[in-house]
């Protein structure tokens, strides 16, 4: 075989070998995508059949379709109005408690004088649950959106605290050090060195803090709320709308998978370089 022969089959194999890896790639970036929505689209078809050959009656789970109905219906009456006022409590308290929290874990994480000052204080506040403390909170400030927004805040201070805190305090010694070897010190020490170390933990903190404000926010718009889509669901309690709920139960769902999207978005964009995150992670 000559030799210009042989570099010929040398270029179609490794023509080949791409081709076939960039197959597989794509294969599997297709599968990665389509994965998620298995389980929720197999529910669906589920929860169709149920319904549509009458397994389950309809005062108890409406159809699909019927759930559907009553989303269009509701989305050219209140429903876009009730959405904002949600979204505004919810993130509103977010700003508040999670900032909050950021600030002391960073604070006590850093100064041994603040941890003995204010960490034992926070924890024996942590097993209170904050829910228990609604009663209280009408009292104090009434049935207003101040209720709302505190409780929420209440809700997100502590997972952002803790894993802010034990961020700070997982910082490894070493990086330290080889920081003040190079000349950092203060602020530049701390920004350029633990503060990135930290971010990983401090992320975990976002992501269940965003998935307690949720949770608060349903509970808090189902006491003596006049708008949100809290007062939807219980105002179709009262009038056994079974189809309502559904729709209220559904948005606070996608509500809530779209923060923890966001979350996932901030972890990809602040940790490439990260195994774990980012887009370092295969």
């Amino acid at each position: 075989m000559s030799i210009d022969a042989t570099w010929e089959n040398e270029a179609a194999s490794r023509k080949f070998s791409r081709t076939k890896s960039i197959d597989k790639q794509f294969w599997l970036g297709l599968r990665r995508r389509l994965l998620p929505f298995l389980l929720p689209v197999g529910l669906l078809v589920l929860w169709q059949v149920l319904t549509s050959h009458g397994e389950v009656a309809p005062q108890v789970l409406p159809a699909p379709l019927q759930v559907f109905n009553a989303a269009v219906h509701l989305a050219h009456t209140e429903l876009w109005a009730d959405i904002t006022v949600s979204a505004k409590r919810a993130f509103t308290g977010f700003a508040i408690g999670a900032g909050i929290g950021l600030i002391m874990g960073m604070i006590n994480g850093l100064s041994k004088i603040g941890e003995e000052l204010m960490d034992s204080t926070i924890h024996m506040a942590r097993t209170v649950p904050h829910l228990a403390l609604i009663p209280l909170v009408i009292l104090w400030f009434g049935i207003g959106e101040e209720t709302k927004v505190l409780l929420v805040a209440l809700g997100v201070f502590f997972p952002m605290y803790l894993n802010t805190y034990h961020g700070m305090r997982a910082v490894d010694p070493g990086l330290v050090e080889t920081g003040k070897v190079y000349g950092l010190r203060g602020f530049r020490l701390f920004r350029q060195v633990i503060l990135p170390a930290a971010v990983p933990n401090i992320l975990i903190g976002l992501r269940f803090a965003l998935g307690v404000m949720w949770l608060t926010l349903i509970v808090a718009e189902t006491v003596a709320a006049d708008s949100g889509i809290g007062y939807i669901t219980t105002n179709a309690r009262e009038y056994m709308q079974t189809d309502v709920m559904l729709v209220g139960i559904l948005i606070y769902a996608l509500l809530g998978k779209g923060a923890d999207l966001t979350a996932r978005t901030l972890e990809h964009f602040l940790l490439p370089w990260h195994p774990t995150y980012g887009t370092a992670r295969k």
